[in-house]
């Protein structure tokens, strides 16, 4: 598909921030590259953006963004879309970023679509767009239900699906679906923002909603912000279960797995190991034998060395761990991280570059 194809959409992805939640991880790579499912998270969304008709993506950036823009400037050319970074001087919160990028979203009068780089889900693109313009007004909100609706802002519309209000963590039931940071918009929302650090959610979309601009499109499926340890790994879960309905000739067939597991072909996995439920094991990983893995994401090159027990875990890339380890309660190792045999890590974050040589009973940050 040409780059120049101006009848295609476009969409912009709030990619700005620095990661801090996600972090030891994001010490070694900027969040959206991390990979997700094997894959980075990141490279989700651009991939279903493609799949939708869209050919030009525009990344608004504030921080680390020359190793973005290396290795995601390969993906564009294999996808066949145009790349561009949009660089923010200051952080511009969730609207600034689109007024920033003005020109590239007016080119055309089609509607763009806007993402959050957190977001994971069965991102449908496609039918987001027929809806919105359907409905023929400036903007679509995607919509998810969750269950304690008090932790979040809560959108509320009618049965039209016209969005009438929002209310921050609402303290008694009004309604249990949130914004899931996805939206397309007319290019005529851009006249409503200002270029200065603006909040979408909260400056820009409640004008729309008073002026019966804003409509809500209710999401199908899983949905999850995996900008944290913990959401990482309740996201890995829900993204394998729905793999497990839609493709499961992904998923690994081999000896001891238990359960949704995505292993990457060049990973070794040694004997009597029981993988899952609910493991990704990246590119070079190698799991020597009678090593138990459950509910954990093993990043590439990573070493679990024979009878190790892991549950709750992110390994970060190119670390060991040594033998007879026991390691839970979301513990987090960043790159190049050793661990020595027979230790016990409970919700340990680790540093890159570390060498982990007495156990961590409680829950810490190491240094």
């Amino acid at each position: 598909m040409n780059s120049d194809n101006k009848n295609g959409m476009r969409a912009l992805i709030l990619v700005g921030g620095y990661g801090t939640r996600l972090r030891p991880l994001t010490l070694s790579r900027p969040k959206p590259l991390v990979e997700f499912a094997n894959k980075p998270i990141l490279l989700h969304q651009i991939e279903a953006l493609v799949e939708a008709g869209v050919t030009e993506v525009i990344l608004a950036v504030s921080y680390r963004a020359e190793q973005m823009e290396e290795e995601l400037s390969l993906e564009a050319r294999k996808l066949g879309i145009s790349l561009v970074f949009s660089h923010e001087t200051e952080p511009l919160g969730t609207a600034g970023p689109i007024k920033l990028a003005k020109d590239h979203l007016q080119k055309s009068p089609e509607p763009f679509f806007v993402l959050n780089s957190d977001i994971i889900c069965e991102f449908p693109f496609k039918e987001l767009a027929q809806f919105h313009r359907n409905h023929g007004r400036e903007g679509t909100i995607v919509v998810t239900k969750v269950e304690e609706p008090s932790k979040y802002g809560v959108v509320v519309y009618n049965e039209d699906n016209r969005i009438q209000s929002f209310v921050e963590k609402p303290q008694e039931f009004i309604s249990n679906k949130i914004n899931a940071g996805l939206y397309i918009l007319n290019p005529s929302v851009i006249n409503r923002i200002e270029l200065r650090p603006t909040s979408i959610e909260k400056e820009v979309f409640p004008g729309m909603a008073k002026d019966e601009q804003l409509y809500a499109f209710e999401l199908q499926g899983f949905w999850m912000d995996v900008g944290q340890p913990k959401d990482f790994l309740t996201g890995m879960c829900m993204y394998l279960k729905a793999l497990r309905q839609k493709n499961p000739d992904r998923l690994y067939k081999g000896p001891g797995v238990v359960g949704n597991v995505l292993v990457d072909p060049t990973a070794q996995i040694g004997a009597d190991c029981q993988i899952g439920p609910n493991v990704t094991i990246g590119p070079g990983a190698v799991l020597e034998d009678g090593v138990c893995v459950k509910r954990c994401t093993i990043l590439r090159d990573a070493t679990i060395r024979s009878h190790s027990w892991l549950e709750n875990c992110i390994v970060g890339w190119r670390c060991s761990v040594g033998r007879w380890v026991r390691m839970e309660g979301i513990t987090v190792l960043g790159e190049d991280v050793i661990v020595k045999d027979e230790l016990y890590i409970n919700g340990g974050q680790v540093l890159p570059h570390k060498n982990i040589a007495a156990s961590v009973p409680e829950p810490q940050i190491i240094m």
